[in-house]
């Protein structure tokens, strides 16, 4: 190849897109579609708007809130060698400090602003730019929660934190605590601060939001948007249901070329007729004299608003029945798939944003209570859904006979069909009064060799 034709082989940047200009349709056509843009607002730095939405609409007040109560609804349950008496000491610190009331308002106002904190408070420890010490958390000092949103003089430093082992690793290393007046109060370390945002953001968008996340209004303004016109446009067309006009034989003539006493008795005429007709529809006219009546349809607007809410639901993904308080509408139509998939998105939700919030409140709750945090030391979060009684009688009986199956076919040992049983406890309730020795003393008893045996629990 020679040099001149290489000089002219330059790389060229191709795009992908489908394309029919005949039919005026794709990229580079007078489609209308093309004229589509997506601008970049950041509504979640609007504050003014997002408070006000949050105070005027109700609708907004459900997508903030229906999420983190729910989260927060069936608590969680610690798993522990720990006595129950010393469990529910825990339990009585939670309602103390008013623990659970003071994690659902900093869920509810990250939603809503994007970013929230709940400042750590110890008894003891009032220089608040240390490292959190465990050691110097004493008996009783655990005073709960401080929450403040992102917009109430709490603001992220520029230093991160840069230990890969922390749980904090790439966030803010210190939060600048400033009153109402944005006078300076205090610096906070981020091991005294737990955090809450709204919706993820890529990394690049993050650091523009100062760390936080973004709004949960922001995703879904559009949907309440539309939703708020169709409900006040509905709203006016029912002033409209039934429209009446008259006929008048020489109004133009009245208006248009009558001097001012004539207008005005005219006016007088139609508000004296208007104040005559009774609640039974009766008026009186002038003989001659015609009243027209025009009713408005409403057929279909049903179904459009229905839309509407259904689009505003999977904007926020709460189901209808929830967000809207409505009953699920439509041949066989029960709500209950839609249930189980958002219990589902509820349970990734108590994984990913309510137990980093515990993990790293449990510690200091428990030195707090019990003044040492226990090794085997576990959260554990119940369903979401607890079947009736006859649900549940449903799931001992297949789960029970499984396990008896299993036993009697040898697969498993009298002690492993007795902890499997144990096990139904945890979903069932029943089962759980099976004692650890009766386990211990069955270890290695097969059914084959009970019933050799003549054991009168062969059968079992």
């Amino acid at each position: 190849m020679s040099k001149r034709r290489r000089k002219n082989n330059k790389r060229i940047a191709t795009t992908d897109a489908f394309t029919n200009p005949a039919a005026r349709l794709g990229f580079g056509t007078f489609d209308l579609t093309q004229g589509t843009d997506y601008p970049l607002t950041r509504m979640t730095e609007d504050y003014q708007t997002l408070t006000s939405m949050y105070r005027t609409n109700w609708i907004v007040q459900n997508i903030v809130s229906i999420i983190p109560t729910d989260i927060v609804r069936k608590w969680y349950e610690v798993k522990t060698s720990i006595s129950p008496d010393e469990v529910d000491k825990l339990t009585r610190l939670e309602r103390k400090t008013k623990l659970r009331s003071k994690i659902l308002s900093g869920m509810n106002w990250g939603r809503l602003y994007g970013g929230a904190v709940g400042l750590i408070l110890i008894k003891g420890q009032e220089d608040l730019s240390e490292p959190l010490d465990m050691d110097m958390v004493m008996p009783d000092s655990f005073l709960g929660l401080q929450i403040l949103d992102r917009w109430s003089g709490v603001f992220p430093d520029g230093k991160l934190v840069t230990d890969p082992e922390d749980t904090d690793y790439g966030l803010p290393e210190y939060y600048t605590i400033r009153d109402a007046n944005e006078v300076f109060v205090c610096n906070v370390h981020h091991s005294r601060v737990v955090r809450f945002t709204g919706r993820e953001l890529p990394w690049l968008e993050a650091v523009t939001e100062l760390y936080w996340g973004e709004s949960e209004i922001e995703a879904v303004y559009d949907e309440i948007v539309r939703r708020d016109n169709v409900a006040a446009n509905i709203t006016a067309l029912t002033f409209k249901a039934n429209v009446e006009y008259r006929e008048v034989e020489g109004l133009d003539q009245i208006l248009g070329m009558g001097n001012n006493e004539m207008q005005r008795r005219f006016w007088n005429l139609i508000q004296s007729q208007a104040i005559m007709r009774n609640s039974q529809g009766i008026g009186l006219i002038n003989k001659g004299d015609q009243v027209h009546s025009e009713q408005y349809s409403f057929a279909g607007l049903s179904d459009v608003y229905d839309r509407i809410m259904m689009d505003v639901a999977g904007a926020c993904r709460i189901p209808v029945t929830k967000l809207f308080g409505r009953s699920p509408a439509g041949m066989n139509s029960t709500g209950e798939s839609d249930m189980i998939n958002y219990y589902d998105y509820i349970d990734g939700l108590r994984e990913t944003v309510f137990r980093p919030v515990l993990e790293k409140l449990l510690p200091i709750m428990a030195v707090s209570c019990w003044g040492a945090v226990p090794d085997d030391l576990e959260i554990v979060f119940p369903a979401m859904s607890t079947p009736d009684a006859t649900e549940n009688a449903d799931i001992v009986a297949k789960n029970t006979g499984a396990i008896i199956a299993a036993y009697q076919n040898d697969l498993i040992d009298r002690a492993t069909a007795m902890q499997e049983l144990q096990k139904l406890s945890d979903e069932t309730g029943v089962f759980a009064k099976i004692p650890d020795e009766d386990v211990d003393a069955n270890k290695g008893v097969r059914y084959t060799d009970s019933k050799m045996m003549n054991d009168p629990l062969a059968g079992f």
